[in-house]
């Protein structure tokens, strides 16, 4: 059974007691390490608001809970969430580990994308196991995106993304996604691979976004996988999968303070529409309410 904790939940009662005291900063503290801000993020807000609660020579908890909210939206809004989409076709490379949802998050980006009415084509780059390309072609179909398939299994991956530009650029579609490989023998492999693809690409054209998908659920150590990612790939943007905002939602504020990279999209369900573009303002909300 999924659980009903929530940080909103477990602020409330902090929040109506009198006054601020000693057990307040604690039940704060083990409030955020559980919504997984991790210690060092922790440590940082809550010293950051008892500096706040000091300067104001407040006690009223009513004061803290603003004070929370401000500075949870404020660190969250340092980088910018925009999507850099406006060049046409604009190329957007999808990185990460096998199994952080990569697939679906095509599928669920490029139906986001045509609610806008934006068109879009997906490239089936990830051509080192069938079953991938397969699975993204029922998910970009779902989207409304149509698809460049490898024309035999193993085909050069950097081939099929060259194929999926040049129809772009043909048929004059607005938005290229491409799938890339989560795994192969060795990361250097991986790396490799992606240079090759980015080279290729930037041939014919910009790429205007390297998006790396997380799977909010595995937190830190998910972001210790995508490492490589981060340090090679080129990485503009993250999308967050699988986010339950309400019990695991710290992870959002965690991932970027450590990246310095910017969330651009976050997946909260598992429909084709529970991909959404990222606010900080409305995430705090729902984080804290």
């Amino acid at each position: 059974m999924a659980s009903t904790w929530s940080l909103g939940n477990a602020l409330r009662g902090m929040f109506t007691r009198a006054t601020i005291d000693d057990d307040t900063w604690e039940n704060l503290e083990d409030a955020l390490i559980q919504a997984d801000f991790g210690p060092d993020l922790t440590d940082s807000i809550v010293e950051e608001l008892r500096a706040s609660v000091a300067r104001f020579k407040t006690t009223d908890p009513a004061d803290l809970r603003r004070m929370l909210r401000e500075t949870l939206e404020e660190r969250l809004a340092r980088l910018d969430p925009t999507l850099k989409l406006s060049a046409r076709p604009a190329v957007v490379l999808v990185v990460g580990v096998n199994g952080v949802g990569k697939t679906t998050t095509i599928g669920k980006f490029a139906k986001f994308l045509t609610n806008y009415g934006r068109t879009v084509v997906v490239g089936a780059a990830d051509t080192f196991r069938a079953a991938a390309v397969e699975q993204l072609a029922t998910w970009a179909e779902r989207g409304g995106a149509s698809i460049v398939k490898p024309q035999q299994q193993g085909q050069d991956p950097a081939s099929v993304a060259f194929q999926t530009v040049e129809l772009a650029q043909r048929d004059g579609i607005e938005i290229v996604l491409i799938d890339t490989a989560g795994r192969l023998q060795t990361k250097s492999g991986l790396m490799d691979e992606l240079s090759k693809i980015r080279r290729v690409i930037e041939k014919q054209t910009d790429i205007a976004e390297v998006l790396l998908v997380l799977d909010a659920t595995t937190g830190q150590n998910g972001l210790a996988q995508a490492e490589a990612f981060i340090e090679h790939a080129g990485v503009t943007g993250l999308v967050l999968t699988k986010l339950d905002g309400s019990a695991k939602g710290g992870f959002v504020l965690a991932v970027q303070e450590k990246t310095g990279i910017p969330i651009k999209l976050v997946g909260q369900g598992e429909a084709i529409g529970d991909l959404t573009g990222f606010t900080p303002h409305v995430f705090v909300q729902g984080l804290l309410d």
